[in-house]
């Protein structure tokens, strides 16, 4: 099937910008030592979603409902960080139990949870700008999500 300029810019976003969200996920955790909290990880999941559909974008038909669905799991992921950065700023309450252990991988639990720390979900690990992880990735996450529908619009008005 022959796409458009604007179908195949769709499609390279929406395998892009998750994966280069993923790969700052990742080296800001392995690199930096920032390592995520729960709702991190909820921030995550969506975007591997994008990966897939977006991949299946490339190889199976119908193509643009995977770009319309890598859309939706991009965008998805952006409201999680919306809500994260909210909990981050005090906007609103977050989720009472949000905290992740990250673990030393010993082998020994106990002496993983005693010697690692404790990872909340209202304290940003990093900001720039005041602005905190969780919030970039609303930013973006939300910008290309906004840009494929946009040009997926215009794929099918051309």
């Amino acid at each position: 099937m022959f796409l458009t300029q604007h179908a195949r810019l769709a499609r390279l976003l929406a395998l892009a910008v998750p994966a280069a969200l993923l790969g700052g996920a990742y080296l800001s955790e392995y690199g930096f030592g920032l390592y995520p909290c729960e709702m991190c990880w909820w921030q995550r999941w969506p975007h591997f979603a994008a990966v897939g559909l977006a991949l299946l974008a490339y190889t199976v038909t119908p193509r643009r409902l995977w770009l319309w669905l890598a859309a939706l799991a991009i965008a998805l992921s952006g409201a999680i960080g919306l809500f994260h950065a909210g909990v981050e700023y005090g906007w609103w309450p977050g989720i009472t139990s949000c905290a992740v252990i990250a673990g030393g991988g010993s082998g020994n639990a106990l002496e993983d949870i005693m010697n690692t720390p404790l990872v909340r979900c209202d304290e940003p690990a990093w900001t720039l700008a005041g602005i905190s992880l969780a919030g970039y990735n609303f930013l973006v996450s939300s910008a290309a999500a906004l840009a494929i529908s946009v040009l997926m619009v215009k794929d099918r008005n051309a």
